[in-house]
């Protein structure tokens, strides 16, 4: 196992130094000026100015090197340091990926807003795949029963409906109509007794409850398939025939067995709890990572947009590698030499 996950790493190596370059020229290439927001009243030999100030002025070669020995080298050094409180070499000299728009380093924005993702995205990943897994089992188990039907009405109703229309209907009921929950995520409110934890409860209860759904909904159709699908294997009759009561050939034999497959979806949906809900965040004004997302593209803000971009892109391979190191786990049969 240990060397098959040096191989995988030393693999995403290249991958992630050509995903960064293919984002580095598309980004580049697009028709984005930093200054484009800037009112007209500015000369244009102001505007000159402050795209040389940003570095737009030097070769596409050489802003590409600096922004890898910026990101690789440079943000790992400083976090290191703020971590451990050991001094690497002169920091204070040390460039850092900055926003063109705050001029602020973009590893400090992107910790800043991490956890109102975390605590929204992440606990509405949780709490779907709670609600889908057992749903999922039971329709499959129970196929064509009336908890199947109702289970994959809903499921359909879930999957085909944005999550930015069950938002605004959540808001117009509950905010408008009965006044029982906040409509707008207050990001800088602090838990500090049981009133304040009521409070953030409260205003967690809409988007987290809206992501839930959307998530559980896609999870337990797969779910139901998968385990459709081992129900009529070989395996399953064999266990029947020896006497085995169905429950126990469900626990112990099929739902392992339904997991791989689900493993994967479950495993690659991660890395989007990092990046954020970017259209729920819109619509109940959660501050995180997805917001931060759609400001760095509206202002063009290209140094932002590129370190999302590339860590979506650093998760995404990680939690790959992660997904086949469970499937040794739940299938035996499966090793890695």
């Amino acid at each position: 196992m240990l060397k098959y996950l040096s191989k995988r790493l030393l693999f995403a190596i290249p991958t992630l130094i050509v995903i960064s370059f293919v984002l580095f020229a598309l980004l580049d290439l697009a028709p984005n000026d930093p200054t484009g927001n800037l009112p007209q009243t500015i000369p244009p030999e102001v505007r000159e100015e402050i795209r040389e100030s940003l570095g737009l002025n030097k070769p596409f070669h050489i802003r590409y090197f600096k922004w890898m020995q910026q990101f690789f080298i440079n943000e790992p050094l400083n976090l290191i340091e703020e971590v451990t409180g050991l001094e690497i070499g002169d920091s204070e000299s040390r460039l850092r990926v900055r926003s063109w728009l705050t001029r602020s380093p973009v590893v400090d924005l992107i910790i800043e807003r991490l956890p109102q993702t975390l605590w929204v995205v992440g606990l509405s990943y949780i709490v779907g795949i709670m609600i889908a897994l057992p749903i999922g089992v039971i329709s499959a188990y129970k196929q064509y029963s009336w908890f199947d039907q109702i289970g994959t009405f809903i499921s359909m109703v879930g999957f085909s409906v944005p999550t930015f229309f069950t938002g605004l209907v959540m808001i117009l009921i509950f905010s408008v109509g009965l006044s029982w929950l906040p409509s707008i995520y207050d990001t800088t409110h602090v838990v500090r007794d049981l009133p304040s934890l009521w409070f953030q409860i409260k205003q967690m209860a809409m988007p987290v409850t809206v992501l839930a759904f959307y998530n559980a909904a896609q999870l337990s159709r797969f779910m139901r398939a998968s385990v459709l699908e081992n129900l009529n294997l070989d395996y399953v009759r064999t266990a029947r025939a020896k006497g085995l009561h169905d429950r126990a050939i469900l626990l112990k034999h099929i739902l392992r067995n339904s997991m791989l497959p689900v493993v994967t979806m479950i495993a690659l949906g991660v890395p989007t709890i990092f990046t954020g809900a970017i259209i729920t965040e819109q619509v109940f004004r959660v501050n995180g990572i997805g917001q931060l997302l759609i400001t760095g593209i509206q202002s063009a803000d290209i140094p932002l947009v590129q370190s999302l971009s590339f860590l979506f892109a650093v998760l995404i391979v990680l939690f790959n590698l992660l997904a086949d190191v469970i499937y040794g786990i739940l299938d035996p049969r499966i090793r890695y030499e």
